[in-house]
């Protein structure tokens, strides 16, 4: 193991989506003493941070995405003193804490919103205020991510404000410095309590054309994605806060470019330490709309891995995920729901953890959980599934397709409660939870996966192990062996006179493998039974070292 590397480059981040990891109080609501409780189970897989999505004071229209306050706890997930003893515990088991800062926007429920309501008052610049279009209606034709358009008229001071997001979540002003000041305060106040790490929600997201013009092609989106003065914001918060205070930092970037990527991560850490984009988990959105059902297109998947990890290499860190708060689990996805559950679950893990960059793990992708498998409207709680649900109907679609495609791509998919065993509510709480545990969790929870020592469960403790004693997974190049291949994902990773090889099958059935034998060892497997030589059974993975 490099000592000299930062943590992250060779650590593994496990997310954790608070409201549906642990309830300890009954309230159908998990919170921060739940994850406090299960941080012996975080240590026995082996992660070296957690991840938790926002606690913080919230109306919680988005989950804790509208944040009301910056510097307080939701009452419903526990006190400030909860949290402080969840980190000292985390940290005594040598677990980091990354909190998600989300600085776009905040709640309307937050008080700068309210004094900015006031045309007069100095808090009137935090958010972004403008007259409507001449002709009448808003300012321009953006339109906002959960549907709708981008601008909500404010009766009171005779103007629209701008909202990516929902309506309740106002977009912040960061062309006003006193904006950027009370967000460096917020990330001291972190800091000072512990925290390790920030991930930065659709941080690339926040600097916008400031003539604001109507979009003539699409949606509004190139005039605000990775915007005209966002590395310079980003550098200013660098020097100013994430250096000083010694933060590991991860950005999320929505629809972003690789060039601009390879700034915001850069190997001389001006910007971040890291970041997330989604383009790999679009390749099953036909014609890039994600409304829609279509088999995921493998060699595009394997396509957009090799751009960013040689466009990355040797330049900038990748953060690699599957799964997140905002996707579908990913054997529902990429995988199989039944008999091959759980090989299928053991390739995607090992083809991700294969790959250069820092890998992050979702709740319960450590056992293999899949999708619920929701049947009506009403055990869906996600804003955006719900307007998209009212939106496609006025376009005629049946409900029963629009239910089909939600039970594939809506956001609740991820968060339903974690399973922690087989009995009621799956140990996730003595109360009614927010939203219904899925069907499976008889079959599917951590004490099963303990008691199986060929569950998914220690094949991800074996990866976070390796990732600690193979150079080459910090180090090793990229190369696509079969990049046409429809069914197989097989590549090298080289550094050092080592050559990982990781060949996989991406489908259910048996494909031949025509690669030349490699001299060396098999590492990993997620078959107990040898391989067979020049065949792939369904969904096997191997990985294999020379050198």
């Amino acid at each position: 193991m490099n000592s000299e590397l930062p943590w992250w480059k060779n650590g593994v981040i496990y997310q954790i989506y608070p409201k549906s990891f642990q309830d300890t109080t009954g309230s159908g609501t998990g919170d921060i003493n739940g994850i406090t409780q299960r941080l012996d189970y975080l240590k026995t897989l082996g992660v070296d941070a957690i991840w938790l999505t926002p606690l913080y004071l919230s109306p919680q229209i988005d989950n804790g995405y509208d944040v009301a306050d910056y510097c307080e706890i939701d009452p419903a997930y526990g006190t400030l003193e909860d949290f402080e003893r969840l980190t000292a515990e985390a940290h005594q088991r040598g677990i980091r804490i990354v909190m998600d800062m989300v600085f776009n926007h905040t709640s309307t429920h937050h008080e700068w919103f309210r004094q900015s309501q006031d045309a007069g008052s100095p808090f009137r610049p935090f958010y972004i205020w403008r007259d409507g279009a001449t002709e009448g209606g808003p300012p321009n034709n953006w339109r906002s991510k959960f549907g709708g358009g981008a601008w909500q008229w404010h009766e009171t001071s005779g103007q629209y404000y701008l909202h990516l997001f929902a309506t309740e979540q106002a977009d912040l002003n960061w062309e006003y410095p006193p904006v950027r000041e009370a967000l460096k305060k917020v990330c001291q106040f972190w800091a000072d309590k512990g925290v390790d790490g920030l991930r930065l929600d659709v941080i690339n997201l926040v600097s916008k054309q400031q003539d604001f013009p109507t979009d003539d092609a699409g949606d509004g989106r190139r005039f605000y994605t990775d915007g005209p003065r966002i590395h310079e914001f980003l550098q200013e918060f660098s020097r100013d806060v994430f250096k000083p205070l010694g933060l590991m930092t991860v950005g999320e970037m929505s629809s972003t470019k690789l060039e601009h990527c390879r700034r915001y991560a850069a190997n001389d850490g001006s910007e971040l330490s890291m970041t997330f984009n989604f383009h790999h988990l679009k390749v099953d959105y036909p014609n890039g709309e994600k409304w829609a059902d279509a088999p995921p297109d493998f060699v595009q998947l394997k396509q957009i891995f090799r751009e960013w990890q040689q466009g990355m290499h040797g330049h900038a860190w990748n953060a690699l995920f599957w799964c997140n708060h905002d996707q579908p689990r990913i054997v529902s996805r990429f995988g199989d729901e039944g008999a091959l559950r759980t090989t299928s679950a053991k390739m995607l893990a090992m083809v991700l953890h294969g790959l250069q960059g820092t890998p992050y793990i979702y709740q319960g992708e450590e056992i293999g959980m899949t999708n619920p498998g929701f049947e009506h409207l009403e055990q869906y709680r996600d804003v955006e599934s719900l307007n998209m649900f009212a939106e496609l109907k006025t376009d005629g679609r049946s409900n029963e397709e629009l239910l089909r495609i939600l039970a594939k791509k809506s956001r609740d998919n991820s968060r339903t409660p974690m399973q922690w065993n087989a009995g009621e509510q799956a140990g996730f709480t003595s109360g009614t939870p927010w939203i219904s545990v899925s069907h499976n969790a008889q079959d599917i929870n951590t004490e099963q996966a303990l008691a199986d020592k060929d569950s998914v469960f220690y094949l991800y403790q074996q990866l976070i192990r390796l990732r600690k004693t193979l150079p080459v997974l910090t180090d090793g190049d990229y190369q696509d062996l079969l990049p046409e291949h429809p069914q197989l994902w097989c590549y090298t990773r080289q550094a050092s006179g080592k050559t990982l090889r990781v060949v996989a099958n991406l489908s259910g059935q048996e494909q031949t493998l025509t690669l030349a034998e490699l001299d060396g060892n098999t590492l990993l497997s997620n078959y107990a039974s040898p391989a067979i030589s020049g065949t792939l059974r369904p969904y096997e993975c191997l990985w294999q070292l020379a050198g």
